[in-house]
């Protein structure tokens, strides 16, 4: 998962590997100004590159045609660098060819295609971090997030200097504290294990009221949240503008809450 990362024009935002499945939040970026050639080495680094591309990698002499192949093979490896799909399909097929291996065995390994939905604001995607890194604690593998071993939470804990996508003002950061998504991510898991889920600690998180979340209704939006089932997550306009966007007339989403200026 990170050499993908290394390779690939997407970020990991959160991760969980379970027993029989795992969840990832990730994060696609923008590579249209990637040279030629730094997009043949990230494919390079996956695939066998095709024809005159390791050639032209080395700096030897190709001819026009040969040239226009390779500008030709670099836009389509651009667009699949910062695809999720390409990202998914070349994790699963590593994982079930190693563990095919494993099992002195053959055939599908996964049950099915991996599910996707879209976080369309900074609220949905704390949701559906929250949700992945407290994946463990709801399954009642581990008792905190310190303990939750190969998550996320976990990771940022014990190295700050993570290769996860940050906290801070970096514009592809989240703009609050790591300590702020940690208090946060502690709060919800003691709530959710609470007899009385409307209960607020006297310690509440001020993350909360910078990012405009309603204590009263975090924990519902939590509680609600799926990781399979959904296209979208956010506001009834954001889901509307989703469907304008990706050309459909509806879709299943989690809907959030609008904020209350």
């Amino acid at each position: 998962m990170k050499y993908l990362y290394r390779l690939f024009s997407i970020d990991i935002c959160a991760y969980a590997v379970m027993s029989n499945h795992f969840h990832i939040v990730l994060k696609v970026n923008n590579n249209k100004d990637w040279t030629d050639k730094r997009v043949l080495i990230a494919w390079g680094g996956l695939f066998d590159l095709p024809g005159p591309c390791e050639p032209y990698l080395r700096g030897e002499h190709i001819s026009k045609p040969q040239l226009d192949f390779v500008i030709q093979k670099a836009d389509v490896y651009r667009k699949r660098l910062r695809s999720i799909s390409w990202f998914m399909k070349t994790l699963n097929e590593y994982i079930a060819r190693r563990a095919n291996i494993e099992d002195g065995c053959t055939g599908h390994f996964w049950e099915s295609r991996f599910k996707s939905q879209a976080l369309l604001d900074e609220r949905a995607l704390l949701t559906c971090m929250a949700y992945v890194d407290l994946n463990p604690i709801r399954a009642a593998m581990c008792k905190t997030p310190e303990q939750s071993d190969y998550t996320s939470i976990q990771e940022r804990i014990k190295d700050k200097n993570t290769r996860l996508i940050g906290f801070g003002h970096d514009e592809k950061d989240l703009p609050f504290s790591l300590s702020g998504y940690l208090d946060l991510v502690d709060y919800s898991g003691r709530a959710i294990l609470e007899t009385k889920r409307g209960y607020i600690p006297e310690n509440l998180p001020p993350i909360l009221d910078r990012l405009s979340l309603d204590p009263d209704t975090w924990l519902d939006e939590l509680k609600g949240f799926k990781s399979v089932g959904f296209s979208a997550v956010g506001t009834v306009d954001q889901l509307k503008s989703f469907c304008q966007k990706v050309g459909k007339r509806f879709a299943v989403g989690h809907r959030l809450k609008p904020v209350l200026e």
